[in-house]
């Protein structure tokens, strides 16, 4: 089959977020075709490269959020009416209060608001593949003002209704880039028209693409979310007038919701993101969870060697930020060194940004304090109880060794989503201890310790007596590596994904009736076996006519068979 795979900010850029999964996805998916389209977030990144590609890749096309160019369409009164209709309706779903009794973070499903949402959000896609010009017409005078109408309306949200002028046109430049997706010229028989599956890797503005595809050509949308695109919105917006935030919140809110409901499946990472997913509306029989693959053949050698460098050390090896709460981590380590001198902390992993690197200072100034005997050599290797460490140099040459540097690793965060860094270390077979966050024990399930985040005496606890005991050790780390290599490994995330491709495909409509030479319907004309190439894809010599032949909105030209066979979707550790 033919599979439209839509990023965002990832795949096939180099360094993207969804990069890695992704293609080890296209990877292990060989007797597919795919087709990517990619929206970058920045020309920083369009400028940074490609990954290589497979070659069942036949087509890359991107376009960049970070832009937007004007097609110099100027509208006549009609399409300015038909705009004016359609925005006038999105701004008003926008503004609406939530109803009486509903959560604030979960929107309506379904009902009129989810409704009118959906509908305009169509409206204008089919404006600007009927008439051009919608990135203009979004950031014209007009649009401010059927903005302001919304916010001034009666039953508005209450920080709308206090929009100055200045937050209604930042508040109309932000839409417009959020609507930026349907200016795009994907959605023809050239493009996603022809996909017999589109597979949104996030949720946001590759969303949107594939709730377009589905309306405009009928494609079936699936939308995986490893990281929830909602959760990081409402963790990022933290800029702009309350009004401004408020109506993007109400935006990305709505559309989470329209792709729940309009998606054929949603394949979360874990639990934590799956309840987010159900509290924005998304039907729990759509729900499949598929955790991320890791490629455990890089953590075999240490994994299967009972060795270590050494049986009191403790290890944490990750990305430098304060969300790591490293500070909590070396008060744990001060209480777990007075009670067992031989005991060491190796911190490795390098900082991340501006913040990261302050907060990595003031974790070495922190060190330097609560061991004040080894403070010169605080950064180094050696007999200080605390070292600072980068992946790379010659004590921590590969990051398999990094782990293998310890008896215990320990996460300390106070915000997690998949902790990849903890699967990595079962897949080596170390026993973990770790904080209480996202979905540390979904993916722990009994093989490591867990405490509450933000409590040093409870880490420090845990963190002796791991060290006292090395057959519990070498127990829950035999426990940790078979529970990793069952259900977190690429071999289970690729066969979760093809039994779903063929799952969606096996309930989705033929697109198109292939009619003989009479003009008579064959209803087995497109085979199942089409989909896999071979010599009975040979182009049929038959003459084809869309199913709603005069309807206004005509099926695409694509083919697309149902495949009447049913299999089984192995998912690690989910339900359907």
């Amino acid at each position: 089959m033919r599979i439209g795979l839509l990023t965002e900010g990832g795949y096939p850029y180099v360094g993207g977020d969804a990069g890695l999964w992704c293609d080890r996805l296209v990877r292990g998916l060989g007797q597919h075709e795919f087709d990517i389209y990619a929206l970058s977030r920045s020309e920083r990144q369009e400028a940074g490269g490609r990954l290589p590609l497979p070659p069942h890749v036949g087509r890359v096309r991107t376009a960049p959020l970070w832009s937007a160019a004007d097609d110099g369409v100027v509208y006549g009164r009609r399409a300015r009416r038909r705009f004016a209709e359609a925005y006038g309706e999105l701004a008003a779903a926008l503004c609406t209060a939530p109803e009486p009794g509903t959560s604030r973070g979960a929107p309506e499903s379904s009902g009129p608001e989810a409704d009118r949402f959906g509908n305009a959000l169509y409206a204008l896609a089919e404006l600007a593949r009927d008439e051009g010009g919608l990135a203009g017409a979004l950031r014209s005078e007009a649009a401010a003002r059927v903005l302001e109408r919304s916010c001034r309306a009666p039953g508005a949200l209450r920080a709308a209704r206090a929009a100055r002028v200045p937050d209604l046109l930042e508040a109309a430049a932000r839409l417009e880039r959020a609507l930026r997706p349907l200016s795009l010229d994907w959605y023809e028989d050239d493009g996603l028209g022809s996909a017999d599956l589109c597979h949104a890797a996030t949720g946001g503005a590759a969303a949107l693409a594939g709730l377009l595809a589905r309306h405009l050509a009928g494609v079936p949308l699936l939308v995986t979310e490893y990281g929830v695109h909602l959760r990081a919105h409402y963790l990022g917006a933290s800029d702009g007038a309350p009004a401004v935030r408020a109506l993007l919140a109400s935006f990305h809110r709505r559309l989470a919701a329209e792709a729940y409901r309009r998606a054929a499946c949603v394949t979360p990472g874990n639990t934590h993101a799956r309840r987010w997913q159900e509290r924005c509306g998304a039907d729990r029989a759509k729900l499949v969870t598929v955790y991320p693959g890791m490629e455990a053949s890089r953590f075999t050698d240490v994994g299967e060697s009972a060795d270590c460098a050494d049986p009191y050390t403790l290890v944490w090896v990750g990305r430098v930020e304060p969300t790591k709460d490293l500070i909590s981590l070396l008060h744990a380590f001060a209480d777990v060194h007075r009670k067992e001198p031989k005991a060491r902390l190796r911190i490795i992993g390098s900082a991340a940004g501006a913040d990261g690197t302050a907060y990595l200072g003031h974790c070495r100034a922190l060190a330097a304090q609560l061991f004040p005997d080894e403070a010169e050599g605080v950064h180094a290797v050696g007999d200080n109880p605390v070292s600072f460490e980068e992946i790379g140099g010659p004590e921590v040459p590969d990051l398999a060794e990094a782990y293998a540097a310890g008896a215990v690793v320990v996460l300390s965060s106070v915000v997690e989503g998949f902790p990849i860094s903890l699967v990595e270390a079962m897949l080596c077979g170390r026993a973990t201890v770790s904080t209480d966050v996202g979905a540390v024990v979904e993916v722990i399930g009994g093989t490591g310790l867990v405490v509450p985040p933000r409590n040093p005496r409870a880490l420090a606890e845990a963190c002796l007596a791991l060290l006292r005991d090395p057959e519990r050790r070498e127990r829950l780390g035999a426990a940790a590596r078979a529970r990793a290599l069952e259900l977190f490994t690429v071999e289970q995330n690729v066969a979760a994904f093809r039994g779903i491709y063929l799952e969606i495909l096996s309930h989705s409509p033929v697109r198109r009736v292939l009619v003989d030479g009479a003009g008579e319907p064959l209803p087995f004309g497109a085979p199942a076996e089409a989909q896999v190439p071979g010599r009975w894809t040979d182009p049929l010599r038959l003459r084809a006519r869309p199913r709603w032949a005069g309807a206004a909105h005509p099926a695409p030209d694509a083919v697309s068979a149902t495949v009447p066979l049913k299999e089984s979707v192995p998912v690690a550790g989910g339900a359907r």
